[in-house]
């Protein structure tokens, strides 16, 4: 666990966690534009098979004093054509309207990523929004693909200096998420 700097701090998701967090990620993309509206059913899925490799959540309050789930985040291990391994994409990102733009989803991209990196993963990917994402060190580059993604919104973030070749596969839940008008401003 580690304290927040906004009365919020970090911790692993637990099994306890499922309702409420079907909740908040309903409503952390509920107004936005760019979502299908699936991200809660592709968590669920993922939390049912088991393949979540990081699931962070941000709580209101303190550890000793907890609160209600303001953000959450996953990691999924993705597969890269050529064999590349120990690369992750990250999300769904999702914070309480309420909370966004008070840190939240920076502090757990921050912390996923420094756990993902501890853990001897050669990069992350993420398709966003790339004034936010870059922000992390996340670039896009011709090197890693994903089919259908926008120009210039899929991202790359090597914890190494070598990049892979080649098209990224999502795991299979990520289907439910068709491709979207990913057109940012």
């Amino acid at each position: 666990m580690r304290p927040g700097q906004a009365g919020f701090f970090l911790r692993a998701e637990a099994p306890a966690d499922a309702d409420e967090l079907d909740a908040l990620i309903r409503a952390a993309f509920a107004g936005n534009p760019h979502s299908r509206h699936t991200e809660a059913e592709i968590v669920r899925q993922l939390r049912h098979v088991g393949d979540m490799t990081l699931s962070l959540v941000a709580q209101s309050g303190q550890p000793e004093a907890p609160g209600a789930l303001v953000g959450h985040v996953i990691f999924t291990q993705v597969t890269i054509d050529g064999g590349a391994c120990d690369w992750f994409g990250l999300g769904p990102l999702a914070v309480l309207p309420y909370r966004q733009g008070a840190g939240v989803g920076a502090e757990l991209v921050r912390q996923g990523l420094r756990a993902l990196h501890q853990q001897g993963a050669a990069g992350c990917v993420v398709l966003g929004e790339p004034g936010y994402y870059g922000r992390f060190g996340f670039h896009s580059t011709p090197a890693l693909q994903l089919s259908g993604a926008p120009p210039g919104c899929f991202l790359v973030r090597p914890f190494a200096r070598v990049v892979p070749m080649g098209s990224v596969h999502l795991h299979p839940a990520f289907a439910l998420a068709p491709p979207a008008d990913w057109s940012f401003p």
